[in-house]
């Protein structure tokens, strides 16, 4: 419960405040951090009293004589849920170190009640994140499965909806802080559960009732995280029960890659042809690719030409100003790409064919 390493940081915050030697003392009386190196092991009889009564208790110089290991000052008792767990020593003159002793004495609880329960904090998360990475991967359900599920308070009955996040490439992984301000989102319900995923990801497992519309409550969540850390973008998958959120998560995975450059949101319920470009083999896109876009890879103006004239829904004068080119310039590279592919974007079934390409293309530098 109190750790050497937490006595070490003790020490070094109430050092701060006094210029006086401090000790940390376990309840059993072994020095377990000191201001002064050499004491650190030595037994303290004074503070295993003190312990053992639950009082503070002055050191004497008569004391000195009589108990083993100490020296002048006060030990007071550390108390952490009602319970002594150890003892902290101020070195000096009872007379002049005694005024400190209350007010040092609630600074090192404080300090250990936060650190016991940051500590609690974290086991209670990495046990949230593990049984739901055993979920999420479909592992077998079965009544031990059940169990730690009743254990964590996590209905297994509920639909769920998977939310998987992202966020850039170039932040740091989440603070502390910042991970406490996403678990305390205003619209949480207590079996919404949200868990890291990786270092740059998370998981929103979604419980779905049917009183309660899930689209809003989904923009709401994803406008609230961009407010902790911008940038973040969200796939969402579809409702489904509880066995089967594999299947959320693989949809939330595609609605994720699916997002183009202005987008931060998007629901696989959404989608329409990327259903179908999700099932095509690894081979079967660089086929398709090879037959359509490769003579054009070198070509990184024929390339923005194309992309551009999609955007503004084949628009050529909506293209060539957002290109800043002239509208001859435009159709000097339109008929370029015709000669290099064979394909011309004055044919439906050409235009189909070099759109699919792009959008597999998009998909496959995002993954």
């Amino acid at each position: 419960m109190l750790s050497a390493h937490l006595a070490e940081k003790i020490i070094s915050e109430v050092k701060k405040l006094l210029s006086e030697d401090i000790i940390i003392v376990s309840k059993t009386g072994t020095i377990i951090a000191s201001t002064d190196k050499k004491r650190i092991g030595d037994y303290h009889e004074g503070a295993l009293l003190a312990a053992a009564h639950g009082e503070s208790r002055i050191i004497t110089k008569e004391d000195e004589k009589a108990l083993s290991g100490v020296k002048a000052g006060i030990n007071l008792p550390v108390f952490l849920n009602q319970e002594v767990i150890g003892v902290i020593g101020i070195t000096g003159s009872p007379s002049d170190v005694s005024p400190f002793g209350i007010i040092i004495q609630k600074m090192t609880e404080l300090l250990i009640r936060e650190n016991h329960y940051s500590e609690l904090f974290e086991w209670q998360t990495r046990a949230l994140e593990g049984f739901i990475f055993e979920w999420l991967q479909q592992r077998n359900i079965d009544a031990s499965f059940l169990e730690r599920a009743r254990l964590l308070g996590i209905n297994m009955n509920s639909k769920r909806q998977v939310i998987l996040l992202q966020w850039p490439h170039s932040l740091e992984p989440l603070t502390r802080n910042q991970w406490q301000q996403m678990l305390e989102w205003p619209e949480k319900k207590q079996n919404d559960l949200l868990v890291r995923w990786g270092n740059e990801r998370m998981i929103l497992l979604l419980e779905v009732t049917s009183n309660v519309p899930t689209k809003d409550k989904i923009q709401n969540f994803i406008q609230f995280s961009n407010s902790i850390v911008p940038g973040l973008r969200a796939g969402v998958g579809r409702a489904v029960d509880g066995i089967y959120v594999t299947q959320s998560l693989q949809q939330a995975e595609r609605a994720l890659k699916s997002i183009d450059d202005h987008q931060i949101l998007c629901f696989d319920e959404d989608l329409i042809i990327e259903l179908i470009l999700d099932e095509l083999s690894a081979d079967t896109k660089r086929d398709y690719l090879a037959k359509t876009l490769s003579p054009l890879q070198d070509e990184d103006d024929l390339m923005l030409t194309i992309k551009e004239l999609f955007q503004q829904n084949q628009s050529l004068k909506k293209t060539a100003e957002a290109l800043h080119i002239h509208i001859n310039t435009l159709h000097y590279r339109i008929n370029k790409i015709k000669t290099l592919t064979g394909l011309s974007l004055n044919n439906v079934y050409d235009v189909t064919a070099l759109y699919l390409a792009f959008l597999l293309l998009d998909k496959s530098t995002k993954k």
